[in-house]
């Protein structure tokens, strides 16, 4: 059984994500941790809590985390995925309610309790993970792994033309996070763009399981579809958190990566938020990321349609 964390800021394709993740039979979560990013913190809450009713599996806690990026302003991405992040549609009182305490003190305390034994997976802005760092700087030989939901292997962003939006929000954040000696894994956008699209006659094939959770998933991204058509110019919805979950809990997904050094720019006037992948080396420094390259576009579909629909 795969024990992890999912830090998200909860919007549309994070909460497919989710779904897949409660609802994978050699999966746990043991715990949502919860950042602000696609949408404010108190929605993004609420969006996480709604999405664990609709698993219809187990409720693991939902801790409230950061509400801003370490250093400046939030920018959110309401224009992508609908006012509340879930393509604006309806969202029925969420049963469960967040559990005590915050956020980073969570990541630490269970990696402290059952140290090499979680998978951290982050499927937003890496402000908590920076702050759990702050509680305990050898985090990273407490967590098992982390995969990180964020920047491209290529270097073509979909918030500035170099920067991914996770990334870009809290460039800070995640230069510490790339930097702390974790055993990282990087699904960037562009493994979302390339082999994971979900395009419309297949989300009609989705929607037709009759599962309220397929339903929901397709509804969700509605506003996303329409992002996808008019900015970013892919047929189809594009699941950079679904991709990522669905490497996590199934490994064999992951068909092609490489060990490199990854570093984050954080202060450049075009290229803030880039993750720069020395694929030569020119830097000479050690690799601290495995960059995923190429993943199976059918086994992922595959997976969606079984966890979805059962």
């Amino acid at each position: 059984m795969k024990r992890l964390i999912i830090d998200t800021d909860t919007a549309s394709d994070d909460a497919v994500a989710l779904l897949l993740a409660l609802r994978h039979p050699a999966t746990r979560v043991e715990a949502i941790t919860v950042v602000a990013g696609n949408v404010p913190l108190a929605q993004a809450v609420t969006n996480a809590l709604v999405t664990v009713d609709v698993a219809e599996t187990y409720q693991p806690p939902v801790y409230i985390g950061a509400s801003g990026p370490l250093a400046g302003d939030l920018r959110t991405a309401e224009s992508v995925h609908g006012a509340n992040g879930m393509g604006n549609i309806p969202l029925p009182d969420p049963s469960g309610k967040p559990a005590e305490g915050d956020a980073p003190e969570a990541i630490v305390a269970a990696a402290r309790a059952a140290p090499g034994e979680l998978t951290l997976v982050t499927l937003g802005p890496l402000t908590n993970v920076a702050l759990a760092l702050d509680l305990e700087p050898t985090l990273g030989t407490l967590l098992k792994e982390v995969y990180v939901m964020g920047g491209t292997s290529d270097h073509l962003g979909n918030i500035t033309p170099s920067a991914e939006f996770n990334i870009w929000v809290d460039p800070v954040a995640a230069r510490r996070v790339f930097h702390a000696g974790f055993r990282l894994t990087m699904v960037g956008w562009d493994i979302s763009r390339k082999y994971a699209v979900i395009d419309d006659p297949t989300a009609e094939r989705l929607r037709a399981l009759g599962t309220r959770r397929a339903r929901f998933a397709m509804d969700i991204n509605r506003s996303l579809r329409q992002f996808c058509r008019d900015y970013t110019h892919i047929d189809g919805i594009d699941m950079p958190d679904p991709i990522t979950v669905a490497v996590v809990i199934e490994p064999e997904m992951l068909t092609r990566s490489v060990e490199r050094y990854v570093d984050v720019e954080t202060e450049g006037e075009i290229t803030r938020g880039a993750t720069i992948v020395d694929y030569l080396g020119v830097l000479r420094r050690e690799p601290n990321a495995r960059v995923c390259l190429e993943t199976d576009a059918e086994r992922f579909l595959t997976l969606v349609f079984d966890l979805l629909g059962n």
